[in-house]
């Protein structure tokens, strides 16, 4: 029996990258699959790619920093295609000015990334709260291995932060939902070769080798490195595990 069925899953950021990979994974394993993102014919795209394999996949097209488009989003969801059992809250940016950098640029990235990485995981969490809890769901919380550490390169400030939070966040849920049976954990990605970060890995960028350098495998990550702990996390393989993070980073972290 696959290893989803019967559950349906909402994944934001999901018509492309790390959510899109997810998604594909979660149809495969019998879930019905709603891709969520803010890029609408996008997330129709991964849709059909997941309805093509012959699961069932729908499209929302939703920005996750709008806190009423959630919940309007949730309410929709739940009449037309049923209660929420898995929610994986993949969506976020990265933006680069540091703490140093001229106050209108490093003002408007810590705006932009803790609206969409922090306040936007909130909004859809908060939204989807009542069928999560009411089909003893599971959440899995996208982070990163800079959730539990600072990176060896200048990163932005805010990002770093973010990331912070997300794990913050993920134990505080998994404390206060965990005697309900919803259970709340988070992967970290490593440094992961996604459209957010084409433009380093295309020209020859010193701080792409000074990750490598550090990654024990020897490599950076792909997608499909992400699809296995997803699932698992999802799964009731994890019946046990909640509050953690399953860091996913060629053994960045203990360098």
């Amino acid at each position: 029996m696959p290893l989803l069925d019967h559950h349906v899953a909402v994944i934001t950021g999901a018509g492309s990258g790390i959510g899109r990979a997810i998604a594909i994974a979660y149809g495969r394993e019998g879930a019905r699959v709603v891709v969520a993102d803010r890029d609408g014919a996008a997330a129709g795209d991964a849709a059909a790619e997941i309805s093509r394999m012959g699961a069932k996949a729908s499209a929302v097209t939703l920005d996750i920093t709008r806190r009423r488009d959630c919940h309007s989003a949730a309410r929709r969801v739940e009449e037309e295609i049923g209660a929420v059992s898995i929610l994986v809250n993949n969506a976020g940016i990265v933006r680069r000015h540091g703490i140093t950098a001229p106050d209108k640029a490093a003002s408007r990235d810590w705006d932009a990334v803790i609206a969409t990485n922090l306040d936007g995981m909130f909004n859809v969490t908060r939204a989807f709260l009542g069928q999560l809890r009411r089909r003893r769901g599971r959440i899995v919380n996208v982070g990163s291995v800079l959730s539990v550490m600072h990176g060896r390169t200048p990163l932005s400030p805010a990002y770093t932060t973010s990331k912070h939070g997300v794990l913050g966040f993920t134990r505080a849920l998994a404390a206060e939902l965990g005697r309900e049976g919803v259970r709340v954990n988070a992967i970290g990605p490593g440094f992961t070769a996604t459209a957010l970060n084409a433009a380093v890995r295309d020209r020859d960028d010193p701080r792409l080798a000074a990750v490598l350098d550090h990654i024990p495998l020897g490599r950076m990550g792909t997608v499909d490195d992400l699809v296995g702990p997803a699932v698992f996390l999802a799964s009731d393989l994890s019946g046990f595990v909640t509050g953690t993070i399953l860091l996913v980073d060629g053994g960045y972290h203990i360098i």
